[in-house]
């Protein structure tokens, strides 16, 4: 795999997947980005850039561990951009990622030509989620066979009462499936320092980020899926109004990793969207 060197020296690695124009994926966790895959064939369209985060996949562990924090990896995406001799990128991000990718948006708007945000996360942007919010959402699974001890643990969870976040993890997936299963062990972050410190303090700067957010000029996807709890739609959509030329789009039927609900759907509405 190709590696570059971040601000800092730690040597980054990043995976090349397809042909075509480039896109900048920032995966979520911070895991391993192997989770992602092709995301369900987009690589069939545009050239994948996947980058492994600091400490992920088989990027360097950095000496100061404080840049494992969301604000200073933006450093790493624009070294990263400056490694591929590009004057603007396209940039997609997932979960997690799209903290990093808003917040790249916010600090190099003129360096970004178009911003995907899959499974969107906004607490880069000051967007909360309610506890009733997602139980709201796991009602919608009421039917599933796992679904009595799954949203038991949910709402130890959201109590305070409860750390059981493997029972929970059929939530975030559209069908509970081989697939599904697979994909939520690859992404299992392996890492826990970098995700102790991604959201340190200081961290995120929600009015700063919408200020300068009001001004980024990029079209700007964010698509979620119906079922997805870790970003409800209606979370989304309050997500999408920072941004002054948004596109809501939610996926039916898929949880917070759409490409493996329904692959062909989430390319096409990804792939029309980069080309667009």
């Amino acid at each position: 795999m190709p590696t570059f060197s971040a601000p800092d020296g730690t040597q980054l690695s990043y995976r090349v997947t397809g042909d075509g124009d480039p896109v900048v994926c920032i995966p979520g966790g911070p895991a391993d980005s192997r989770y992602l895959g092709d995301l369900g064939g987009l690589s069939a369209h545009r050239r994948l850039i996947v980058l492994d985060l600091r400490g992920t996949g088989r990027s360097a562990v950095p000496e100061d561990t404080s840049t494992y924090r969301c604000d200073r990896l933006v450093d790493d995406v624009e070294a990263l951009r400056e490694h591929l001799g590009l004057p603007r990128i396209d940039l997609l991000g997932h979960s997690a990622g799209t903290n990093i990718a808003t917040q790249y948006a916010a600090r190099y708007p003129e360096k970004v030509a178009k911003l995907a945000l899959i499974g969107p996360g906004g607490r880069a942007a000051g967007v909360e989620i309610s506890a009733e919010t997602r139980h709201g959402i796991a009602r919608l699974r009421a039917d599933e066979p796992w679904f009595p001890a799954a949203f038991a643990a949910l709402q130890a969870i959201t109590e305070g009462t409860g750390s059981d976040w493997e029972a929970i993890a059929p939530f975030f997936c559209g069908r509970w499936d081989t697939a599904a299963r697979e994909n939520h062990a690859a992404g299992r972050p392996a890492n826990q320092e970098a995700v102790a410190l991604f959201a340190a303090e200081g961290a995120f700067d929600p009015e700063g980020t919408r200020a300068a957010l009001a001004a980024c000029e990029a079209p700007v996807l964010l698509l979620t899926g119906e079922f997805d709890l870790n970003s409800p739609p209606v979370s989304a959509a309050e997500f999408a109004e920072v941004f002054p030329d948004a596109t809501l789009v939610v996926q039916p039927g898929a949880g917070h990793s759409p490409w493996l609900d329904d692959a062909g759907a989430f390319v096409a509405t990804t792939a029309a969207f980069l080309r667009g």
